[in-house]
């Protein structure tokens, strides 16, 4: 019998010049997995309103370790993106005109969550560091009642003793898609178009599609991904010890140059 399991990823921003813990929901990304048939179902939702948000996200290496993180100025209606300036500040009167524009979008969001809930019929979610996506979606009244919410990254910290980025573990398991497919070291998974015009770097779907990759590859070669993680994480050390060497040996040579 075929079961259906969802993946939910969100991208969400605080509002720019705005409280910095008040944060909107630029996307959410709805992925369902029915186990059997291998059929993938995508679900997205775009938010329209024209708030100004600060999106961050991280420069990684080949590894997937994070060089630096990056913070631009993301309009959600326009879709444009400006350089993120740390001392903006919304005057009170634009404030309350992003906050009026934002709850509007309340309803869609709710609308769009419960339809898919009820529309998939799912018991098992999984979700990445998913605290505050949980959050964002019961503030907007979605209700998740009957849903067994697994968070990954949770069971990942207590087996590995490390907290895994969604960036490293893609790495891992080798993760790539041609628009076609989904691929990793052990599993490949055809998309429909209708999904596959979704899955676009950057995204919340991208995130998503890289989530049921990783959970899937988690649960079903476990020692393998495992074997993998541990080969990766000693590249990371590896290189941060030749950093850590390098930038040791350039300070002793400044000290000798100014003796």
């Amino acid at each position: 019998m075929n079961e259906n399991i969802a993946f939910l990823e969100l991208k969400y921003g605080n509002i720019y010049g705005g409280y910095p813990n008040f944060y909107a929901i630029s996307e959410i990304a709805l992925l369902v997995f029915e186990r059997g048939s291998n059929k993938i179902f995508l679900e997205s939702w775009i938010n329209q309103a024209n708030v100004d948000i600060v999106d961050v996200y991280a420069e990684t290496d080949e590894l997937g370790h994070t060089i630096r993180r990056v913070r631009e100025v993301l309009n959600m209606r326009t879709n444009r993106r400006y350089p993120y300036h740390e001392d903006f500040r919304l005057s009170e009167h634009d404030l309350q005109f992003a906050f009026r524009n934002l709850r509007s979008t309340k309803n869609a969001i709710r609308n769009f969550l419960n339809k898919n809930l009820n529309k998939y019929r799912f018991q098992d979610m999984i979700v990445f560091d998913g605290r505050r996506d949980i959050f964002l979606c019961e503030r907007s009244g979605v209700r998740f009642n009957y849903t067994n919410i697994i968070d990954i990254q949770k069971d990942l910290n207590r087996e590995t003793d490390y907290l895994f980025s969604l960036n490293k573990l893609a790495r891992v398991i080798n993760f790539n898609t041609d628009r076609s497919y989904l691929r990793s070291n052990n599993l490949e998974y055809w998309l429909h178009p209708i999904a596959a015009r979704q899955i676009i770097p950057g995204t919340a779907a991208f995130d998503a599609a890289r989530l049921l990759m990783v959970f899937n590859e988690y649960t079903m070669f476990h020692d393998d991904f495992l074997i993998k993680a541990a080969i990766l994480l000693n590249k990371v050390s590896k290189r941060k010890e030749e950093k850590a060497a390098q930038l040791e040996t350039e300070n002793n040579d400044n000290d000798n140059g100014e003796d």
